[in-house]
């Protein structure tokens, strides 16, 4: 029987909280195959599904290999123990020229030979059958696994997929995150996803200084990130006022500044609405003017609650790779502008001094702007 098998990643460290991490792992899991047909089961310290239609197979790992606290997956045959037919499962996966070895793992210490007296067998009946190949037990370049279980039933696979590892979704509490249609945000909420952060987007939208084609590319980013966050649900803001506002009454060399504040402000009244304990931005220490630490300090002055930066040591180059990987970095670059690149100062600021800013910000009535931003809010939720 063609089975999958998955392995969980830092999970085994979680010691009592352990089960709490498993479920919301299991319960991610079967999110993502809602639309499939299966068995699933646990065996040991991995998961097993059994019992579904082989030409979705492809399509199940795929599915699964994204999923926040997968380590690693294997498409495996699953046999009853004997060695008989453990030897004509392992030949279906064993190469017909090179090197190779077995490694055999035997979890049931009631079967007869060691594992490396199995290993040793194996080994023989695949060379009798590809007399070309040569075992290399130092650097191979295939190897066969056998895992005999305890329970009557052996695994043999040949290849173990990589996952993207991390936490489970949901285990570490809610942001929201200021998802712009630039490179950086959204593998921000790729990160803290990973780290098992349940996410809300805000995105503001200056209409009609930028298209709605501008709108929708973040909302295409939103359903991109989704694959890996599981859900997705992105509060469009109205910010044409508060630009506006800025660009009418404080210096140009601060309308950044200003507008970065604001953008804050707003982001954590929406994650204090929805329960969220935190922002979550995309800077990057220094990339740009309002990415200073004197312009980040300035931000920061204005949140109650933990902004999480997790790119603030990146280089531009880190997250270029990281968005190609994940999928964003075409649908990123696409030339629509956001209302970060409208009104944009000749010289902007890039150390702002505290107290400069708050005289300059005082000319502006912040709290009703701050509540129009709010009631303009369009609640998109991403299929």
């Amino acid at each position: 029987m063609k089975v999958i098998i998955i392995r969980y990643s830092e999970i085994h460290l979680k010691g009592n909280n352990r089960e709490f991490f498993e479920s919301a792992l299991v319960a991610n899991i079967k999110t993502v195959l809602k639309e499939f047909r299966y068995d699933f089961s646990r065996s040991n310290a991995r998961y097993v599904i059994r019992n579904f239609d082989e030409i979705y197979i492809e399509d199940i790992v795929d599915a699964v290999k994204n999923v926040f606290g997968v380590h690693s997956l294997s498409i495996a045959e699953e046999v009853p123990s004997e060695l008989k037919e453990i030897s004509a499962a392992a030949l279906a996966f064993s190469p017909t020229s090179g090197t190779f070895k077995v490694i055999t793992n035997r979890a049931d210490k009631r079967f007869p030979l060691s594992s490396m007296q199995v290993s040793a067998e194996i080994g023989g009946d695949i060379l009798d059958a590809h007399p070309n190949l040569k075992v290399d037990l130092f650097n191979p370049e295939h190897i066969v696994y056998i895992d005999i279980r305890e329970n009557g039933k052996t695994f043999v696979f040949g290849e173990t997929i990589k996952a993207v590892n991390g936490m489970p979704v949901g285990t570490a509490g809610k942001g929201i995150v200021m998802l712009s249609g630039g490179i950086d945000s959204p593998v921000a909420a790729y990160m803290m996803a990973k780290r098992g952060m349940t996410l809300r987007a805000v995105h503001f939208h200056s209409f009609p200084y930028t298209s709605m084609q501008a709108r929708q590319k973040v909302l295409d980013l939103a359903k991109i990130i989704k694959k890996y966050t599981l859900r997705m649900t992105v509060d469009v803001v109205s910010f044409t006022e508060i630009q506006t506002a800025i660009h009418e009454n404080c210096p140009e060399e601060y309308m950044i500044t200003i507008m970065r504040r604001f953008m804050m402000r707003i982001a954590e009244r929406i994650a204090k609405l929805h329960g969220a304990g935190a922002v979550v931005t995309g800077e990057s220490l220094g990339q740009v003017a309002s990415q200073t630490l004197e312009s980040i300090t300035s931000t920061n002055s204005v949140a109650t609650i933990p902004v999480f930066r997790p790119l603030i040591g990146f280089d531009k180059d880190d997250i270029i790779e990281i968005s190609r990987r994940i999928g964003t970095f075409d649908t990123s670059i696409l030339p629509y502008e956001d209302c970060c690149t409208i009104f944009l100062p000749k010289r902007p600021v890039t150390k702002p001094r505290l107290e400069q800013v708050l005289r300059v910000e005082s000319v502006l009535d912040v709290d009703t702007l701050v509540d129009n931003a709010l009631k303009s809010i369009e609640t998109v939720v991403i299929d």
